[in-house]
C-alpha cells in the first residue's frame, strides 16, 4: 500500500485506518473503508484478505468466502491465507472445501505452528482422530506451551488409547495452567486405565477448581460406579441444589439413593427427572426399578408413566412401564386398575419389540393370575427363551407345570429356580451394568470440550 504519490499516500491512509477499526472489533467500519478502497487497488492482496476477515466478522459468509478467495489467487502461496479461507468455509459449513485449504496451507508451511495445528484441529472436528494426531504431535513440537493443541492432543491420545502419551501431556499442562478441564480429562485416562482412586481424585479436583456440571456429574459418578454411595449421594445432592434444571444430576442422585436403599427419596428424585425431560427413557428404566422397592407415591409414578407411554406411543418399553406401574398400583391397594388395560399395554409393547422378556414375564404372569395356563405357561418359555436367567420366570413357569400335571418338568424349573437364587449376583451385576451403561453414555456425550 505505501507509495510515493500524494493518492497512494491517501489511500495507504485509509488503509491503516480500517486495520485499525478491525483492531479495535469495529468490523462494519472496517469493511465499508476497505470497500470503498477496492476500486482503486482491485488486486491489492492486503485489502481483499483484510476485507474478507472483517466480513467474517460482521458475519456475512458468502461475502467473506469471496474476497478470501480473491487473496488467494492473487498470492496462491501464503500459508496464512489458505488458512484464514479454510477456517472460513468450515465456519461457514462448507467442511470439504475448508479441509482442501488447511491441507494446502501446511503443504506450503509443514514446519509452521498453525498449519499443522489448523488441519489437525479440523480432522478433529470432522472426527478423524487418527490423522489429527500426527499433525497435533508436530504442532506440540513446535510449540509445547499452547494449551489448546496440547489439551486436544491429549484428548486425541486419549481416544486412541495412548494413555500413558495423554498422561504426559496432560502434566505438562498442568504444570503450566491448573483447570478443571485438565483434571477431569486426566480423570478419564485414569479411569480408562484401570486406576480408580487417581480417577475420583482427578474428578474430585476437576470440581472442585470449576464446579461445573459435567465435572459434578463425572466426580459423583465414579462414585456411584465404585458402589461409594454416601459420598456419591452427598456429591448429586450438592449439585443438583448449583443445576436443579439437569435432569442427568438427578437421575444420578436417584441412582445414588436407590443403590443405598433410600428408595422413597429415590423415586421423588426420579420423578422430579421425568418432569424436566419426559422423554428420557433412562430415566423411567430407574424410576421402574425404585418404584418396585418403594410403592408409597403409587399415583405420581403412574401418572409419570401414562405420559411417557403417550409421548412415545411407538417405544414398547413405554407401553411396558406403564402397564407395570398400574399393576404395582393394583398389588398394592388400587382397586380402580382396569386389569383389561394392564394386558392391552403389555401386548401393545411385544407387538412393537416381541425380544423383551420381561414383558412376556409379565403377561405370563397376568394370565397365571386368572388361571389361564395355556396362555401363560408360552409366555414364560418365550421369556426363558430370550433370557435364560430370570429366575422368576422359572419359578413361575414351574408352578404353572404343577398346576397342568407336569410335574416332572415343573421340578427342573424349580432346580433352575434354586440355582439362580442362590448365585443372585448376575440381577445384582445387571443392575450395576445398567447404571454403568448410563454413567459412560453421559460420560461420552461430553468427551469434547465445549
Amino acid at each position: 500500500m505505501a507509495g510515493q504519490t500524494k493518492d497512494t499516500r491517501k489511500l495507504d491512509e485509509q488503509y491503516q485506518a480500517a486495520v485499525a477499526d478491525f483492531d479495535a472489533g469495529r468490523f462494519a467500519q472496517a469493511a465499508s473503508r476497505l470497500e470503498k478502497l477496492l476500486p482503486y487497488a482491485p488486486k491489492s492482496f492486503e485489502i481483499h484478505e483484510l476485507l474478507g476477515m472483517a466480513y467474517a466478522s460482521v458475519p456475512e459468509g458468502e461475502k467473506a468466502i469471496e474476497q478470501l478467495r480473491a487473496a488467494v489467487r492473487i498470492n496462491p502461496t501464503s500459508g496464512e491465507a489458505r488458512t484464514n479461507l479454510g477456517a472460513t468455509l468450515l465456519r461457514f459449513g462448507k467442511p470439504a472445501l475448508a479441509g482442501e485449504q488447511f491441507e494446502r496451507a501446511r503443504a506450503l508451511q509443514p514446519d509452521n505452528y498453525d498449519a499443522n495445528h489448523n488441519l489437525g484441529e479440523f480432522y478433529i472436528q470432522t472426527g478423524k482422530v487418527a490423522e489429527a494426531l500426527p499433525l497435533l504431535k508436530r504442532a506440540y513440537e513446535l510449540n509445547q506451551s499452547a494449551y489448546d493443541n496440547g489439551y486436544d492432543l491429549a484428548m486425541a491420545d486419549f481416544m486412541t488409547g495412548n494413555l500413558e502419551e495423554a498422561r504426559t501431556v496432560v502434566k505438562s499442562l498442568l504444570q503450566q495452567k491448573e483447570s478443571g478441564e485438565l483434571h477431569a480429562l486426566m480423570g478419564q485416562i485414569d479411569e480408562k486405565d484401570g486406576k480408580f482412586v487417581d480417577a475420583a481424585n482427578d474428578y474430585e479436583a476437576a470440581a472442585h477448581l470449576e464446579p461445573s456440571e459435567d465435572n459434578l456429574f463425572a466426580w459423583g459418578s465414579e462414585m456411584l460406579l465404585h458402589r461409594t454411595y454416601e459420598p456419591a449421594i452427598q456429591i448429586f445432592q450438592k449439585a443438583s441444589e448449583m443445576y436443579p434444571k439437569s435432569p442427568r444430576i438427578l437421575i444420578g442422585l436417584g441412582l445414588a439413593l436407590y443403590s443405598r436403599g433410600i428408595y422413597d427419596k429415590a423415586v421423588q428424585a426420579l420423578i422430579a427427572a421425568a418432569d424436566l425431560n419426559p422423554k428420557d427413557e433412562r430415566c423411567y428404566l430407574f424410576l421402574s426399578k425404585a418404584y418396585n422397592s418403594s410403592p408409597l407415591q403409587a399415583d405420581e409414578v403412574v401418572d409419570r408413566f401414562k405420559r411417557y407411554a403417550s409421548l412415545r406411543p411407538d417405544n414398547a418399553l413405554a407401553q411396558y412401564y406403564y402397564a407395570v406401574s398400574l399393576w404395582k398400583g393394583k398389588r398394592v391397594g388400587n382397586a380402580n386398575v382396569d386389569g383389561s388395560l394392564i394386558e392391552t399395554l403389555l401386548q401393545k409393547a411385544l407387538a412393537l419389540d416381541d425380544s423383551l422378556a420381561d414383558a412376556h414375564l409379565q403377561l405370563g404372569n397376568l394370565y397365571a393370575d386368572r388361571r389361564e395356563y395355556a396362555r401363560s405357561i408360552p409366555q414364560y418359555q418365550r421369556a426363558l427363551e430370550l433370557d435364560p436367567n430370570l429366575p422368576d420366570a422359572h419359578y413361575r413357569l414351574g408352578t404353572d407345570l404343577i398346576h397342568t400335571g407336569q410335574k416332572e418338568q415343573a421340578q427342573k424349573e424349580f432346580a433352575v429356580y434354586q440355582k439362580l437364587r442362590a448365585e443372585h449376583l448376575a440381577e445384582v451385576q445387571k443392575e450395576h451394568d445398567d447404571v454403568r451403561q448410563f454413567v459412560y453414555a453421559e460420560k461420552g456425550s461430553n468427551t469434547e470440550r465445549p
